[in-house]
Formats: structure tokens, sequence, C-alpha cells
């Protein structure tokens, strides 16, 4: 099994943790220390030696920070954390805040005084980030003080080693396109900038460009490293060396030179020292990276990541990876729902056991990598908390009555997969088939989407939520993330959300479409597809080429839970449509029960 149940609680530790923390901050003259859930990469997927906020506070999710005073402290997490953090950080140690309505430069604001020194480590804030931090701490009189070794790092005696997963190239079958046509592309670009390198800190950028993977953190092949990808010659890979086996680095050597990732800030020092101009993303890479350029003679050329947008679009043999790859994982699933609806409801069944069984539908196909994360599996109350981990210790008895939340997904080398369904655990209530049926709607809705070239997220966020809206109901979390190509399940930079949205979706792209609504403490519903935004085509009697959406994941949604008079016509028929694309899809690899159950999980409403 992939996922691991066994989640250690460090809640009670906290407070010692933290006492150890403010006399290492009192030693070095520091007032207070602010801790970052990211590591020097600055993304989502954080190795164990890394996951220092958790390790301080004991909060496991996937975003959030904190910050540490002499006689107070506080945590920071967005609207997917607010249930989870009371139940993991203590609260006589941390005070709770939303990460964005009270965000951390307000803390400081309130907080600090003038003459007090604020520490920060600048591998693990991005240039940004240190941005706003500086304007606070200045607005107060305090000063912001980079530290040169991290203080958690000097008082976490058991500090787990830095990963080193071996480093596997990917077939060109899979990735469409040849390493070294891509570094060509890409170095045609930066020239066109101006620049004459580009830092890229993202791994899944360094992975996707020279077609390599790893396994440095959980459920995502990636290979942790950075690379300089120069307009002219061989990029520079920083990785460490032990993670290359002869074949690999013999392959990598032809297409870069290769260096230790501990070389990279002497590298970037260089390019100052001889007035190069560096492009460098500020809202991914860390302060002291963008400081080893600036601060030592270099030009520093503020702009996204190169590989970003490139990587997001996927190319023809990416694609067609993708939907032979949501294929499998809808027969997979499919058996998991047969399963389900034919034990479930009787009893005897848990969160852990039903996440472990729809694991092991998915290994049997004989390709599962990994999972791309762990399962969300709550049942009732856990079902409201959105990225929910269910642990041994967390675990609940699944009864009729209710509804069931399995939001989960596989990495196969041809494809990445995610998707979420809500099941009825045996005879659920008019008000759990209204709100599912709200949070149906504005799948639909999206899902049904046509849009000119050149539209973002943003813009289509409200379709999602207007359903909802008009109930007075609303969900606290993005709509839509982007999904990488047997790599991150969360891949920028599109997305469709309220806020930070703004890249215009393109063809190619592989975006989520997941509304749900939250009771808490008694039941939460999310509908999940991944969508293929398709090519521009015309629509009759229109003026424009619209850009659209094409569901790849291929699984029913529970029609026991769908009150069909609140759907329109037009909703019915985009339903039925969708089930008739899953039924001819999957039926071809069913038999049986199975196939039944298929038959009758897709029949016309």
């Amino acid at each position: 099994m992939f996922q691991k149940y066994d989640v250690s609680n460090t809640k009670a530790l906290g407070p010692s943790r933290v006492a150890m923390l403010r006399e290492e901050l009192g030693q070095r003259g520091l007032d207070g220390f602010l801790i970052p859930r990211a590591d020097a990469h600055q993304g989502e997927y954080v190795p164990p030696n890394d996951c220092r906020l958790e390790w301080i506070t004991g909060f496991s999710g996937s975003a959030g920070a904190a910050c540490v005073l002499r006689d107070e402290a506080a945590i920071f997490v967005d609207g997917r954390y607010t249930i989870q953090v009371r139940e993991q950080v203590d609260g006589d140690c941390f005070e709770y805040r939303h990460l964005h309505n009270e965000p951390v430069t307000d803390y400081i604001c309130t907080k600090l005084t003038k003459g007090m020194k604020l520490g920060f480590d600048p591998m693990l804030h991005t240039v940004q980030e240190v941005r706003g931090l500086q304007e606070a701490c200045t607005k107060v009189g305090a000063e912001l003080v980079g530290v040169e070794t991290n203080p958690i790092d000097a008082v976490w005696a058991d500090r787990p080693a830095a990963p080193c997963g071996a480093v596997q190239l990917h077939p060109i079958e899979y990735a469409g396109e040849a390493a070294a046509d891509k570094i060509a592309r890409m170095q045609a670009a930066i020239a066109d900038k101006g620049a004459d390198t580009a830092l890229l800190t993202q791994p899944d950028s360094v992975a996707w460009l020279f077609n390599i993977r790893g396994s440095d953190v959980s459920h995502t092949p990636l290979p942790l490293s950075f690379a300089l990808l120069n307009s002219t010659g061989k990029p520079d890979l920083f990785i460490d060396g032990r993670k290359l086996s002869g074949p690999v680095r013999e392959a990598l050597a032809e297409l870069a030179e290769l260096h230790e990732m501990e070389a990279l800030v002497a590298c970037l020092r260089q390019c100052g020292a001889t007035r190069k101009t560096v492009m460098i993303d500020c809202g991914l890479a860390g302060q002291a990276l963008y400081d080893a350029v600036a601060l030592n003679g270099g030009s520093v050329l503020e702009g996204e990541e190169p590989t970003l947008l490139p990587k997001a679009i996927k190319n023809p043999r990416e694609i067609a990876g993708a939907k032979a790859a949501h294929v499998r994982d809808g027969v997979a699933f499919v058996k998991f729902l047969n399963w389900f609806a034919g034990n479930v409801p009787r009893g005897g069944h848990s969160e852990v056991s039903i996440a472990q069984k729809l694991e092991q539908f998915r290994a049997e196909t004989g390709v599962l990598k990994d999972i791309s994360f762990d399962s969300i599996s709550g049942f009732g109350p856990h079902g409201a908390i959105c990225h929910y981990r269910v642990s041994h210790d967390s675990d609940l008895a699944v009864e009729a009555g209710n509804l069931y939340l399995i939001d989960s997904g596989a990495q196969y080398e041809d494809g990445t997969t995610d998707i979420t369904r809500t099941l009825a655990v045996g005879d659920v209530s008019e008000t759990h088939k209204k709100h599912f049926t709200l949070v149906l709607k504005g799948h639909i809705a999206l899902a049904c989407a046509r849009f000119p070239v050149g539209t973002n997220g943003a813009q289509l966020d409200t379709l999602a939520r207007y359903a909802l809206w008009q109930a007075g109901l609303d969900f606290d979390h993005g709509t839509g993330h982007g999904v990488g190509s047997y790599l991150s399940v969360h891949e920028g930079p599109q997305r469709i959300a309220k806020n930070n949205s703004r890249v215009a979706l393109e063809p190619g792209m592989i975006l989520s479409n997941e509304p749900g609504y939250y009771r808490a403490g008694e039941y939460g519903i999310r509908i999940e597809n991944l969508e293929l935004v398709t090519e521009p085509r015309e629509i009759a009697g229109g003026d424009l080429a619209m850009l659209g959406f094409e569901p790849l994941t291929l699984a029913p949604i529970d029609l026991a839970l769908v009150d069909v008079a609140m759907l329109t016509e037009a909703e019915r028929a985009w339903l039925n449509t969708y089930h008739g694309k899953v039924a001819k899809a999957l039926a071809p690899y069913l038999e049986g029960v199975e196939l039944a159950f298929l038959q009758h999980a897709t029949r016309t409403v």
C-alpha cells in the first residue's frame, strides 16, 4: 500500500518545541521567527526533513505558516484547514488565524514594536513574500533579519535525512518531446527576453525539461533539483549525484553540466560577478537565490519561470496518455463503486478500509506507480474537512444514513488522475440530495462553459458557485487546479478560483472541476472531474470561436443523490451524455456484475 495511516500526533509536543525554539532565538538575539510550510523549492510537496512547520506546530496541511515571538505565537492556514488546524495544533500555544483574511503581515504590524528583530530563512521565503514582510516590519520600526542557518534545525534533534530517491528517464513515448528539443525551445524564449540564463526552482519544471522523474517526495515523482537554463550552451543541472545511475548520469551529461545541489548559490554568485542577467520568478524563488545574483553585481530580470506554461500545455502524446490513464483508472473506480454498493451499507467498513480497497483496485491494473496524493476518505463529519487525512487514530466506521466522500488519484506513467465522488451510504435525507444537486449544477455549469481565447480561471469560477450562491451557500477553496503529466497533481500556473487565477486557459491544459459544499460537523460534498481545455470551435450563428472543456475523468456520479426535479433540461442532458460517454468507454473492460453495475449507474434520468 502506498498510503500510510499511522500519523504521528505531535500536538502535545508543540509547547516544549516552541520553548526550545525561543531559547535558540534568544541566543541569536532575535525576538521572533517566521516558519513557512515551504522548502527551498517553495512547492507544495515537501520532504520530511523540511517539514519544519509540522514539527513545531503539529499541523500537516499543505499550506500554512507560523510566527513565534517571545511571549506568543500564531499559525496561519487557509479555509481548507480551519477544522484540521484545531485538531492538530495546541490552541493555548498558537493563536489560529486565517492565512488570507488575517495574514502574517497584519500580525507583524499588530505584534511587533520598534527595535524588535524578526528572523526568517531567506531560502524558505520567496522574493515577493519578503517584500511584503519587509514593508510590514518597516511600518512598525522592526527589523527583518535573514538567518544563515535555520534555528529550527538547531533544535530538531531527530531531523530526518534529506531524500535520495533514484532518478529515472521518462520515455519519449510518454513525454512526446525530446529533452534536447525542449531545452532549445526554452533557450530561444529566454534569449527573446534578453536574459543570459533563467533560474528554475520548481522540481516539476526540471523534471519536465529533462524528461526525468524521481521519488523524493510522497506520491509525486519529483527529483528535488534546480537548474540554470542558459540562453546558449548547456544548462546547469543541480542534483544530488547519488540519485543518478550510470546510464541516467550519462544521458543527463549529454544535455547539461551536472552539479551537486550545494553549488547553486555559488553559481548564482558567479553569474552576478560576471554581470549576467538572470531571469528569476520572484513568486517562486527564495530570497537567498535572488540576493546571490543581485548583491554580487548581476542583473535580475523578474519574470515567470519559462517552463511553466509550456509544461501546462500538454502535447498530443501527453493528451493521449492522459486519456488512456483515465480509462484505466475509470475501470478500477467502477470496480470499487460496485464493491462499495454491495458491501459498505451493510456495515463493517471504515474510512481506512475503504481507501485501501480503492488503492487495491488501482494496483490490480498492474501499472500503478503510486497514488497521486493521500486519499481523502471522509465519512459524515470528516467529509466536511476539505483536506481530511484519515489515520488509524481518526478512522470512522461508515454507516448507513450519511454521505461518504472519496477524493483520490493515481500516478501512471502515461498520466496522473484525480477524482472526487460523494456517495450515499444507504438511505439519505432530502437535504443531502438538495445540497448534492446544487453542487452538481455548479459542476455542470463549468463543464458546459464555452469561452473566448484569453479567458482566465477567475472569470469562470463564478459558474461553479452560482447555484450554491442562490441558496445562500458557498465553498472556501478553489474550483480547479492544473494537473501534470505523470507529475504534480497540483500544477500551475493555470487554475480556476476567485483570486490569483489570471493565467489565460489554453488548449491542452488539464484542470480539475471540483465545486463542493461542507456542513461542519455533519457532511461534505464534492464532485470532481479532470477537464481538458479544447481547441476553439465555431458556434452556429456566433462571431467568435470558443474554447471549451472535454471531461477526462470517467466514473459515474451517484444518481441516488440527484434530485432530478432540480435540474434543467440542459443539465439532465449533460448528465445523461456524460454517463453515456462513461459507459461506452468502460464497458469493454468490464463483465458480469461489474458491467451490470456500470449500466445501472449510468442509466438515463
